[in-house]
């Protein structure tokens, strides 16, 4: 019985303890645990980018794609936005036609979309092409009577320039650096991967020109004098020392494995997200208040004890939503309101359960235990189930889903653990075993004594 209590005034203590915690990291400003909010409780922008992947393999477009995601999220990172979300949304086929792969930037706080677009601009596409020699045109004349082919020394076709499968995606690292003359220079130094391409390139192609094109514009063409076998290459051309810094803070912060195009946005107001924020506190605060009302009243001790470990389960959900940290959003809450009404159902069970053992003449103290062990198979199947589908909905689902069910099926988890450990300890704390009227008025539910 004592262990029984000193538990029960750990976990109170605890719950105690978490809940300044809570109130702490939100009410100091340089807190390291700030709640997450989505873009529909903070308000922002959110753009949609579709991939063009029609020069990708197949096999490759998975990685590509998570590859972009990466390069557009240190980016974004770079510039202090807060808790951006970036998403890959797969293709596919819808009614007929084939769907593209897009890329879903949302950034919270962001309610300028012309920033939100600067915010992550275009990431120059970086690519070594070699060049073909120009070719000389021929025209048809009578000569003497007959039809020959005379070259015309003074028109040459466009030259041609080939890929050679070297981009910036290979690129390791550029910086900036002066020649002898104090002109500067892009230095590169590429991945293994890319380096084995370059050297297998410059042994190859040796007096050839080698073109660089910055964005689809060609800014460098240097002859191949020698197979180079570091990986290092440098870009050289008329920069000025700004546009030099420029290119290297562009490419340093990874080029795009595949050309973008932003095809929409969407932005949401911080007033408007402010008033779903707070519509969803609310509904929270009103939910809890009448369930709590619902158990005191109608299992009365039992469910003031249920009630203080719910709270106990608030306080546990909202620690992990900023330990882990999960982003609030306004399905989240939804998702969160609904397991609070499990972990009720949970206790109902138990209460439940109880009730009849009482009716069978067990002792306070065996209707207890009884009705716990054989409400837990009620509590685990249906638990179960929910966690299965809130998996399943956070493996499908679009993000809005995902923040549904991540939240579902945490909750799920957490109320298990209050409604079988905490209220379970907390009804054994009490040590109650006289069968006094009081005490089965206490015990009672209902209207009944």
């Amino acid at each position: 019985m004592i262990k029984t209590r000193v538990t029960a005034i750990l976990l109170l203590a605890v719950t105690v303890l978490l809940g300044l915690f809570i109130w702490k990291s939100q009410t100091n400003p340089t807190s390291h645990f700030p709640f997450r909010l989505g873009l529909d409780l903070k308000g922002g922008t959110a753009l949609t980018y579709k991939a063009d992947v029609s020069k990708i393999d197949k096999s490759q477009v998975s990685a590509s794609m998570s590859t972009l995601r990466d390069v557009i999220e240190r980016r974004i990172n770079i510039f202090g936005v807060s808790e951006p979300v970036i998403q890959v949304e797969e293709g596919g086929i819808v009614g007929g036609t084939a769907a593209p792969e897009r890329l879903i930037v949302e950034l919270p706080g962001v309610t300028d979309i012309n920033q939100a677009v600067a915010l992550i601009g275009k990431t120059p596409l970086l690519e070594f092409k070699l060049v073909e020699p120009a070719v000389k045109t021929a025209t048809t004349k009578m000569v003497n009577g007959k039809l020959e082919a005379v070259i015309d020394e003074n028109a040459t076709s466009t030259a041609q320039f080939v890929d050679t499968g070297l981009t910036g995606s290979l690129l390791q690292s550029a910086q900036l650096e002066f020649d002898s003359t104090s002109n500067p220079i892009v230095s590169l130094t590429f991945n293994g991967k890319g380096g084995d391409l370059f050297a297998k390139i410059t042994r190859e192609n040796i007096g050839k020109p080698l073109a660089i094109f910055l964005d689809g514009n060609l800014i460098s063409s240097p002859t191949i004098r020698e197979e180079i076998k570091d990986g290092k290459a440098q870009i050289t051309g008329q920069f000025t020392v700004p546009e030099a810094q420029s290119l290297v803070r562009d490419l340093n912060y990874g080029s795009l494995p595949v050309p973008v195009e932003l095809i929409s946005t969407q932005t949401i107001g911080a007033t408007l997200g402010a008033q779903v924020l707070h519509s969803g506190i609310q509904a929270g605060l009103w939910g809890f208040l009448i369930v709590a009302l619902f158990l005191i009243l109608w299992y009365r001790l039992p469910g003031l004890l249920s009630v203080i470990a719910l709270v106990t389960y608030v306080i546990l959900m909202l620690t992990l939503f900023k330990i882990i940290p999960v982003t609030i959003t306004s399905a989240g809450i939804a998702g969160f309101i609904l397991s609070m009404g499990m972990a009720v159902d949970a206790n109902v069970l138990i209460f439940e359960r109880m009730k009849e053992e009482l009716r069978h003449g067990r002792s306070l103290e065996d209707g207890i235990r009884e009705g716990f062990s054989r409400a837990w198979l009620s509590i685990r199947d249906g638990n179960l189930s929910g966690i299965i589908a809130s998996i399943i909905l956070f493996w499908l689902g679009t993000s809005l889903v995902k923040g549904f069910a991540l939240t579902l099926g945490i909750g799920i988890l957490v109320s298990m653990f209050t409604a079988i450990v905490i209220t379970r300890t907390y009804l054994f704390a009490l040590g109650v075993k006289s069968q006094s009227p009081v005490v089965k008025f206490l015990f009672g539910s209902g209207v009944t004594k």
